[in-house]
């Protein structure tokens, strides 16, 4: 057994998308949550008592681009993508920009290569997913796309 070396890191949060940009706004205090206004959130469809309930908390983390997934270039159906967990298709992208970024070329490179992360509760199911969206084969592709798994990419060499 070889050791591991982390050579390379890759993550999208609030306010930051990449690793570098995280640190500088760790270091630099800078606050990512985003407080919205009334109207932004009655535009998201959240109810006017709700708004107007003291409890109520008018934030959110917001990660930008996510709308951004290139489904050919992970060579997934796009309406397989669609229906995909956001939280997957960050994955992905997350998953090839720590390659990028430790500087491998999974096909020229001999040692092995893999990609270690884990997730977090998934709730996406819980939204209104298009429905009826894939015919006879939409419960198992809802299932395929938002299972909760915890992921480990190893990408072949050779």
């Amino acid at each position: 057994m070889e050791g591991i070396a982390i050579i390379g890191m890759a993550g999208r949060f609030p306010g930051a998308s990449n690793v570098q940009s995280f640190w500088e706004n760790l270091c630099n205090g800078v606050e990512s949550l985003s407080i919205l206004e009334n109207e932004e959130l009655l535009n998201a469809g959240v109810p006017l008592a709700l708004i107007n309930n003291t409890n109520y908390v008018k934030a959110a983390n917001i990660l930008e681009n996510i709308d951004l997934f290139d489904a050919g270039f992970f060579d997934i159906n796009p309406k397989e993508a669609e229906l995909t967990d956001p939280q997957h298709r960050l994955f992905l992208e997350c998953a090839w920009e720590a390659l990028e970024n430790a500087g491998y070329d999974s096909t020229k490179c001999e040692s092995r290569i893999g990609v270690y992360a884990g997730a977090s509760l998934n709730n996406y199911l819980d939204f209104d997913v298009k429905k009826d969206g894939l015919g006879s084969a939409e419960s198992y592709q809802k299932l395929i796309g938002m299972i909760k798994i915890f992921f480990l990419l190893a990408f072949p060499i050779n």
